[in-house]
Formats: structure tokens, sequence, C-alpha cells
């Protein structure tokens, strides 16, 4: 029950706290104060399933990480009118949180360089390269540059979406939806409404088995034997199978790795219309909706102008296979870094998102390819912060984790390949040998964070 306190504020504890944990009745603490989010989660510009998966907990350090000090004012009419009694800051979140004051008072969140004008020029030249390529010249190898080329803008497109999706890149919020509709629905066939579901539910659940919607591609791959007990997926609500065709591909996923990344985009198209054509509230649903057509419209257009089939589906395989290089990267930043199963918890977030993230060593003249998510423990802990300044910080990041003994992974893109396929492998003999599964389970239940 709730307490009344010797300065007349009313205390309720942790235990208390973690009651209000779902949808019907969600509660959270920031900075120690209670507020109820029951009805605003509806309205969460973020969605929903942030709010259901920190529910019940102090967020304060996700709270930060995420939104801009302008959202501090729209608690207020939240509060509960609790404090939690057992309020506890830990030092390496005070740590966190003064470096996030200091980038804050820097201007660095709102100090976006010219990267965005850079990278519309750099894609619009791309983009009428590609075209031309197709549409006025006739050469067999003019026409698979140009498929080349159109992977490459893919990935360019999308980093501004994810750019787009984290912060504001145009000079307003609408200006900024716009944006995102066309470099995702119009130009890649994405849906910026299935990037945002899944995307910030894998920041706040970074590698988490049960969570995180970016580890969870049974029947194709699977990162731990934990995926062997048919685990029920927290973010879809359903049961991921662990069936005779799941232990086949997982088998030998080390072997396919490569080749389901590059087919990896269909996959992508099948979810945005999974997504769009759901019961599920979608935001801007039309609006996907007709970006997407957009999209359908001109690329099945562009491939048309080609002279024979066989040079079409070459097109479209060395369009897919260039940016297979980017599902690689996105694999590699998070395959081989360490898992748990289980909600994250609010007062270990600088933890969870060291322990789950892998950073590619790369020189300052490829940032561009990379798109800056090369720094990808840099951009877990201050999403918000624009690219062009992951480079500066991270040497303080790295320097933060050596004073609180946490892992700071940077590994070369050869290097974090290696890694990551010795991740699969492991899985792969695993499955092969189910007679190991209870063991290695039993071993990874004590050995696993969180």
């Amino acid at each position: 029950m709730a307490a009344a306190g010797d300065d007349d504020k009313k205390y309720i504890t942790s235990d208390e706290l973690s009651k209000h944990n779902k949808s019907g009745d969600l509660w959270l603490s920031i900075q120690g104060k209670v507020y109820n989010v029951t009805d605003w989660a509806k309205r969460h510009p973020g969605g929903e399933v942030p709010l259901l998966t920190l529910a019940g907990q102090d967020v304060t350090d996700a709270f930060i990480a995420f939104h801009p000090g302008s959202a501090w004012k729209h608690l207020d009419s939240l509060f509960t009118g609790y404090h939690l009694r057992d309020f506890h800051v830990s030092e390496m979140s005070r740590d966190y949180r003064t470096l996030a004051t200091q980038f804050a008072r820097s201007g660095m969140f709102e100090k976006k360089g010219h990267g965005v004008i850079y990278s519309l020029c750099f894609i619009s030249f791309l983009l009428a390269a590609c075209f031309y390529g197709v549409l006025r010249c006739d050469g067999f190898l003019t026409h698979i540059l140009s498929g080349c080329l159109l992977g490459l803008i893919w990935m360019q497109v999308a980093y501004l979406g994810h750019d787009s999706g984290h912060y504001n890149i145009m000079i307003s919020p609408r200006f900024n939806k716009l944006a995102q509709i066309l470099t995702g629905n119009c130009l890649t066939g994405i849906s910026i409404a299935w990037w945002k579901w899944t995307h910030n539910a894998h920041h706040i659940a970074c590698n988490s088995l049960d969570y995180d919607p970016d580890l969870q591609h049974l029947p194709m791959l699977a990162v731990s034997n934990c995926f062997f007990t048919n685990l029920t997926s927290k973010f879809y609500n359903r049961k991921l199978e662990f069936d005779p065709i799941a232990r086949f591909f997982i088998s030998y996923q080390h072997l396919t790795y490569y080749l389901v990344m590059c087919v990896a985009r269909v996959n992508l198209y099948l979810q945005t219309f999974l997504l769009l054509f759901s019961s599920r509230r979608v935001p801007d649903r039309g609006l996907n909706i007709l970006g997407i057509m957009v999209f359908w419209t001109w690329f099945p257009l562009l491939v048309s102008f080609l002279p024979n089939w066989t040079e079409r589906v070459l097109f479209v395989l060395a369009s897919f296979c260039v940016c297979s290089i980017q599902h690689i990267q996105f694999t590699l930043n998070h395959f081989a870094a360490d898992v748990y199963v289980g909600p994250p918890k609010g007062n270990n977030w600088f933890e969870k998102q060291t322990a789950g993230t892998i950073d590619i060593d790369c020189p300052s003249y490829m940032d561009w390819f990379f798109g800056g998510l090369q720094f990808q423990l840099e951009h877990h802990l201050f999403p918000r912060l624009p690219r062009c300044h992951l480079r500066k910080v991270s040497p303080i990041i790295r320097d933060l984790c050596k004073k609180h003994n946490l892992p700071y992974r940077s590994l070369t893109f050869v290097e974090a390949n290696k890694w990551t396929l010795r991740t699969l492998r492991a899985a792969a003999v695993e499955a092969r040998d189910f007679s190991m599964v209870p063991r290695n389970l039993l071993w990874e239940a004590v050995n696993t964070h969180g």
C-alpha cells in the first residue's frame, strides 16, 4: 500500500510499481516520480510496445535516450502523485545522464551538419545514373551495373530513413514525416510504419531473445539454442516453433547465411504487407499504403524496360545482392553479441546496450558507406544523436565503458563476419545434435546476461 513520508509526499515501492505492468494498467517511474501512462500509451509517438516492455519500473535512462528536453513538460499531466520510495541511481546511470546533459548543452542533438543535403544529392545522382543505364543504354553489363547502383541507392536511402525515424532531419515534423514516406515506402518499398514498430522494440529490448524482433528469424536463422525450446515471442505474441523445417535450416545456417541475406528484402516486403493490411493499429496507414503503391509502380515499370527476362532477373538479383551488404551489417552489429531471455530492466540501460552491440571499425572516409551505424553502441546509447557526431563521441563512450568495466567491442568488417559465422555455426551444430540441448540450455541459463 502507498504510504506518506516525513516530507508529506506519497510513496510506493518498486514491488508495488511492478504490479502496474499491463496494457490496461501501465505505470512507469522517471526520476523517482510515478506516472500513469495507461491512456497515453495508445497515443505515444513511439508506439505502445516500448512502454509495455518497460512497464512497472523506473525508465529514466531510456526516457532520456529517446526524448528531447521538451518532452519533460508533458509528464506533469500523467503524474500519479506518488514517488518511488526505494528509488536509487547507480554510478553508471549517473555518469550516463551527466554525459547526456553535456551533449544536450553543447547543442549536439540539434547540430545535424550538412549530411542530409549531401546524401540527397548523392542519392539523386545515383538514381539518375541507374535510370539512364536502364532507359538509354543497351549493354548487358551496363544494365547489371545499374542494378548494382539501385542496391547502393537502397542502402543510402535506408540510412536517411533511419535518421529521420530517430530525429528530425527536415525543417519541421511534417516535412520529416514526408521524408520518411519518400525514403521508406516510395523508394525502398519498406513501410516506415513497420520499421518504427520493430525498430523501437529493438532499441528498448536490445538482444532480448523473446522481446527483440531483430533476433527472431526462425525458421532461417537462430543465434542461440534458447530458440530450440519453442520460445514465445513477446513482440509477435506467438510461439516461435522450432519444427523439423526450422531445425533443417538452422543446421546449415552458417553456410546459407550470405544467401539468406541476399534475398532478405523479400521478407521485408512481406512484413510490410502483413502489417499494413492487418487489423493492428497502424499510424498513417493510408499514407503508408500510398507510398508502397508508388514503389510497386515505378520499380516493376523500370524493370520492364529491360530487353528480356534474363536481364530483368539478373538486374533484380544484382540490386538485392548489393543491398545485402546492409543486411549483413545489421546482423554483424548484434548476432555475435550477448543475448538474454526476458524483458529489459530500466536500471541497467547502459549495461544492456554495451552487452548487446558490436561496433564496426572503419576509417572515416567509409562513414558514408555504413551510414553511422558502424558506431552501433554510440547510436544505441544516444539514438537521437545525429550520425555526424558519432565518431566524435566514440572515445568518450569507450572511456566510460572502461571506467565501469563494461565491454566495448569494435571489430573490423572481416572480424565481425567471422564472429557472426562462429555464432551461427555453434547454434547449427547444437541444432543437429538435439541430445546436447538440455545441457547447453542449463549452461546458458546460468551464464547468459540479464
